[in-house]
């Protein structure tokens, strides 16, 4: 069991009565602990950190008093909540033996748990006499293993809160007695004093890069964060970020109407909600981080300026949904001096970009962008380089108009016929999906489904996609019984076949819809499959068996572009084959396509897998195929896609 000890200025000098079993240690000498005392004075008088200070005292305490190890813990600084952090300064623990307990001196779920966390929320020293009898010591088995069976914790005070914790172990079953608790309060107030001196230097650090009024960073903190920004861009040419610089329209009405203090709760106000917006985890709160800057930082640069540094930024439009969330959140009224009033913000944006400017020049152009803004009547967000804009508003465009289209079932099914060479006749259909944007217009998959994927959307698209093309096959199937074997081409994405429930979802629609799984074929392109990570086959070795049980067909689109699949072609239980369209368009012209498309088809064959030839636009085409001995194609020469009702007129005469 665990012993509080109150220390003079922590309380009484008595530990309490220990168990049966402890044995004290012999004396130390008062030389010996004056010596050691002077020791820790004057390190602590010298040293240039607390940490440097603590691991001095730490190693002479722990060696004077003849314990195994010690370890050094570090609280919060208020107002953070309090709790403690590991810290690498350890004495005594090196080697195999204590790795364990190392290893296992982490913080916990609930800061006031085991030996330090007790010396936290008591602010008093404690000891645990025997760690085979205490039940609240979560490193006890690691602490044991090392041969380790007393433990003893001690508090360093700053500015009359726990700054730190010293905690020593022993191999023998022992509490300290008074003399060590005296000298021990001693050597902790030596330690304290430097401990508040670290303090009052962050607070002034601390208060020289950050705004007095909201506690955000200032301009000299910004400017440095995007100074660091701008080195990292130099040294990596993918990375992006942008600056927002934020001012609020007419914000000197509010000055003028209601004072200054008024003004300045308003300020507070718009801080807390810009930083409500942002994501709390990555706000810079303090000087003194590592070099790579928070993805995203707020700081307010005088006045009513406020700027928003975005790095790692995956695209420009990110930047203007961040804008948007500003605008939104500033919209609901304030109330300032018993007063509602309503605010709103112009706002420009600086993008990286070539060449390398100075944090001033960035902030420059951002504050020359929110100019435009104000020009044209403020409340809105303006870019400073229009070109990026235009890419920007046209990307966030088509994904809130994709969105949308998705809410209403926007898209439509259009199928193109694969044609059997022998015969002429229709073997089966590729379903493609197309975007109604109007009744008179079309827009075809190239211009969205990259936007698409990179969205997340492509995986509520491509179920639409499979359930409508199979609810419209097996319509077929039936109306066509026995007089036509119509099988049903479905595209898959990467995403979708990455998604860990996609195999579950083609089961639910199968059953949904009734069709026969035999009829479907899913295809996933070639470059997809091979393009992942190494460890990737495995899993999708698994995701086309999963879906082989279920009893669909399986092919493998675009075939020849991704040689590195060659390899291992074989692991995969497909069914068919598509030759990339890029070989086809070159027969008749390049000798080389054709011996390529042979290769393909004899490893085809080789494999008992069925062959499609995509993309055969001219009767040239088609005549090297057939000379091949290509069983089928598919392309413009035969048939364009068609839409759901066209393609039944067709099947009907075919039937």
């Amino acid at each position: 069991m665990a012993v509080a000890i109150q220390t003079p200025g922590m309380g009484d000098l008595s530990p309490r009565r220990a168990p049966a079993d402890t044995r004290r240690r012999a004396p130390v000498s008062e030389s010996a602990y004056a010596g050691l005392l002077e020791q820790v004075a004057l390190a602590a008088n010298q040293a240039a950190s607390l940490e440097e200070a603590l691991s001095f005292a730490l190693a002479r305490i722990t060696d004077a008093m003849g314990w195994t190890a010690g370890h050094v813990w570090l609280a919060s600084v208020p107002p953070a909540p309090a709790r403690l952090t590991a810290t690498g300064i350890w004495h005594g623990a090196s080697g195999e033996r204590f790795a364990a307990l190392r290893a296992a001196t982490l913080p916990s779920d609930r800061p006031f748990a085991g030996l330090p966390g007790r010396v936290l929320a008591t602010a008093q020293a404690v000891a645990i006499p025997d760690l085979g009898a205490d039940g609240d010591f979560p490193r006890r088995d690691a602490a044991q293993g090392a041969g380790l069976r007393s433990a003893f914790a001690v508090p360093v005070f700053a500015q009359g809160e726990v700054a730190a914790v010293l905690e020593f172990f022993d191999r023998r079953v022992q509490a300290p007695d008074p003399e060590l608790l005296d000298l021990l309060r001693q050597v902790c107030g030596q330690l304290g004093r430097v401990a508040e001196r670290q303090l009052r230097h962050e607070r002034l650090l601390h208060d020289t890069s950050h705004d007095a009024l909201t506690g955000l960073p200032n301009r000299s903190l910004f400017l440095d964060r995007l100074g660091r920004t701008l080195a990292r861009g130099r040294r990596d040419a993918h990375a992006r970020f942008a600056v927002l610089f934020i001012d609020l329209d007419r914000f000197h009405l509010v000055n003028d109407s209601f004072g200054h203090a008024a003004g300045d709760q308003l300020l507070l106000q718009v801080s807390e909600r810009i930083s409500h917006v942002l994501r709390s985890s990555d706000m810079v709160a303090r000087a003194g981080l590592a070099e790579t800057p928070a993805t995203e930082t707020l700081a307010r640069l005088g006045g009513d300026d406020f700027t928003v540094l975005l790095d790692d930024l995956e695209d420009p439009s990110d930047a203007l949904r961040v804008a948007e969330r500003v605008q939104e959140a500033l919209a609901p009224p304030f109330v300032v001096a018993g007063s509602e009033c309503f605010m709103a913000a112009s706002i420009g944006f600086a993008f990286s970009g070539a060449g390398s400017p100075a944090p001033e020049q960035v902030l420059r152009d951002a504050d020359l962008a929110v100019g435009r803004a104000k020009a044209l009547g403020g409340n809105r967000a303006e870019i400073y380089d229009q070109q990026l804009h235009a890419a920007a508003r046209a990307r966030m465009t088509m994904e809130t108009d994709l969105r949308r289209a998705l809410a209403n079932q926007a898209f439509e099914l259009h199928y193109q016929p694969i044609i059997d060479l022998a015969t002429g006749a229709i073997s089966s259909v590729e379903a493609l999906v197309r975007w109604r944007k109007s009744p008179s217009e079309l827009v075809f998959p190239g211009e969205f489904i990259p936007l698409a994927e990179d969205t997340g959307l492509i995986l509520p698209l491509g179920l639409w996609v499979l359930r409508e093309a199979c609810r419209t096959a097996h319509a077929w199937h039936q109306e066509f019984a026995n007089r036509l074997t119509l099988g049903i081409g479905i595209n898959l994405s990467a995403r979708q076949f990455a998604h860990p429930g996609f195999v579950g979802e083609v089961e639910s629609i199968l059953r949904e819809t009734g069709i026969d799984p035999a009829t479907v074929r899913l295809e996933i392109t070639e470059s997809a499959l091979a393009g992942g990570e190494p460890g990737n086959l495995d899993r999708a070795v698994d995701v086309f068996t999963r879906l082989k049980q279920l009893g669909v067909r399986l092919g493998l689109d675009d075939f020849g572009t991704g040689y590195s699949s060659l390899s291992y072609l074989h692991r995969f239980p497909l069914d068919i084959v598509k030759i990339d369209r890029s070989f086809v368009a070159q027969l008749g012209r390049e000798r080389e396509s054709q011996a390529i498309i042979k290769t393909i088809m004899e490893l085809a064959r080789s494999l008992n897998l069925q062959i499609v030839a995509e993309g055969a636009e001219t009767a040239v085409h088609v005549g090297h195929l057939r000379s091949l001995g290509c069983p089928q194609a598919q392309g413009f020469f035969f048939a364009r896609p068609m839409d759901a009702a066209h393609l039944r007129q067709l099947l009907s005469h075919a039937a």
